[in-house]
């Protein structure tokens, strides 16, 4: 009797810690501390920058620390993880179990006739068919057929997947390694021009002062004056485009390849041949459909479909359950203190008869849908590799032009600079050639981002990236070198 009002304390001591919990916030430090961790943890793998980057090795370095890949690749671990959890689901259910029983008196009752089963003698002594304390221990193994049948199908379906998370993962390095291409360039102009760039405009700024002293001095007319201010303000309106336009490039570079914005480098311009495809289209459509990712996720998403429907035709069937068990207890009331036991039991619902014909109807336009869906994905694909293949060849050709544009005002700029005789007009040419050298090799670079940008897009199309394997294994230097290779194999079919 003492042990009951205990437990009742301890029963309501419980109930009152668990209402007691309420929302909490972080406080400013923990945030503070948890940014800091995280920056640190992101941080600690990445090796430090060298004096110069080549595009190989920012290649590299994105597949190896930028952090939206290493999501991917976390999730392809998680896909990994559940398809070997999925597979202890087909094991039957074995449960053991132990128990302790007490009481403060012994279970006992009255007994009366079936006759009158009111009239209860409680003068005759009662019968004690079990102890106040005692101990019990259960095994028992379980298997339902029908659970097994749907947990072999849901384990080919995380296969499945395992294999989605996969080309997720391919997807995802396709769209980086493009992205890094593009970047490269934009970073490497702003390396070439900032500083370029910052000289012309002191310049421009230096020659507006001048010719506004002279304006107001009356030393030349005041038309002559503004037309030339005109001029200078409109380069400097340019210059000033062109300078906010390089500023972000670089911060984007940092940030794929997996680092913080601030990290000191030079790039090199990488040298490559601009040759035209000579691939046929044909050829190009064969190995798309071989191995663009988003085709290969409806091969499987088509085929986890198929296994729906098998589960849904499962689910029609009866259940069947086997059972078999082991059992002691130490009640000497018992006269056998240990026991087996084994079943069979068949269970249907019937209200399952009139769901069926739905069921299978939903089940089967799913896999239709998904099927559908496959084949109309394949003539995407097959269109985007003649899109692909059509703007490769315009950002060439826009390249090549704006290359020899650039050419051409390079020449007209040293031209003026031969020119210049310390005179407004002078002056003025002078500005506004190197202004206009200045915006032809941004183009230029800009036609040659774009081109890179193609390159990655046939590359995405066609589904062919480096065969790495695991990015951890190797060092940063092997990687590059790797992906150096790559590179210089153009569109080779991965063998």
């Amino acid at each position: 009797m003492k042990k009951l009002p205990l437990i009742s304390l301890i029963t309501l001591s419980i109930t009152m810690v668990g209402c007691a919990v309420s929302p909490q916030k972080f406080t400013i430090n923990e945030i503070e501390q948890i940014h800091m961790d995280d920056r640190n943890a992101a941080m600690a793998q990445v090796e430090p920058y060298g004096e110069v980057m080549t595009i190989n090795e920012a290649i590299a370095r994105a597949l190896k620390y930028n952090l939206e890949q290493r999501v991917k690749k976390l999730s392809q671990s998680l896909a990994s993880s559940e398809l070997e959890l999925g597979k202890y689901d087909m094991l039957p259910t074995l449960v053991a179990k132990a128990g302790y029983n007490t009481r403060n008196n012994y279970s006992s009752r009255y007994e009366s006739t079936y006759s009158d089963p009111k009239n209860i003698d409680r003068t005759e002594d009662t019968s004690v068919s079990s102890e106040k304390k005692h101990s019990n221990f259960d095994l028992g193994l379980s298997w339902n057929i029908l659970d097994f049948g749907a947990s072999y199908y849901t384990a080919k379906q995380n296969a499945d997947k395992f294999l989605i998370a996969s080309e997720n993962r391919r997807k995802s390095m396709h769209t980086l390694i493009r992205n890094v291409r593009t970047a490269y360039w934009k970073a490497l102009a702003t390396e070439k021009l900032a500083d370029r760039v910052r000289d012309v405009i002191l310049a421009s700024e230096e020659a507006l002062k001048k010719s506004e002293k002279l304006s107001n001095e009356r030393i030349s007319s005041p038309e002559e004056s503004l037309r030339y201010q005109r001029n200078l303000l409109e380069n400097l309106r340019l210059l000033e485009a062109i300078e906010k336009e390089l500023g972000s490039a670089r911060v984007e570079l940092t940030a794929l390849t997996g680092s913080f914005p601030g990290s000191t480098f030079k790039l090199v311009e990488p040298k490559f041949n601009l040759d035209v495809l000579d691939i046929a289209v044909e050829e190009m459509e064969a190995i798309a459909l071989l191995n663009n990712v988003d085709l290969k996720k409806g091969l499987f998403n088509a085929r986890i479909a198929a296994q729906d429907t098998r589960k849904a035709i499962l689910k029609l069937l009866p259940g069947i359950s086997l059972d078999f068990g082991t059992h002691r207890d130490n009640d000497t009331f018992l006269v056998n203190e240990s026991w087996n036991s084994a079943g069979l039991s068949l269970s249907y619902n019937l209200f399952s008869i009139l769901s069926a014909p739905a069921r299978m109807s939903a089940a089967e336009k799913n896999e239709a849908v998904a099927k559908a869906r496959r084949m109309a994905l394949q003539m995407t694909v097959l269109t985007q590799v003649h899109l692909a293949r059509l703007q490769y060849t315009n950002t060439l050709k826009q390249y090549k032009r704006a290359d020899r544009i650039f050419s051409v005002d390079s020449q007209l700029e040293k031209i003026a600079a031969g020119k210049y005789k310390g005179n407004m007009a002078g002056r003025q040419r002078q500005i506004s050639s190197s202004v206009t050298t200045i915006l032809s090799e941004l183009r230029s670079y800009q036609a040659m981002s774009k081109f890179q940008d193609s390159i990655g897009l046939l590359h995405t199309t066609l589904g062919l990236e480096p065969e790495i394997g695991s990015v951890d294994d190797i060092s940063l230097t092997e990687l590059s070198d790797f992906i150096g290779q790559w590179m210089l194999k153009g569109l080779v079919v991965n063998e």
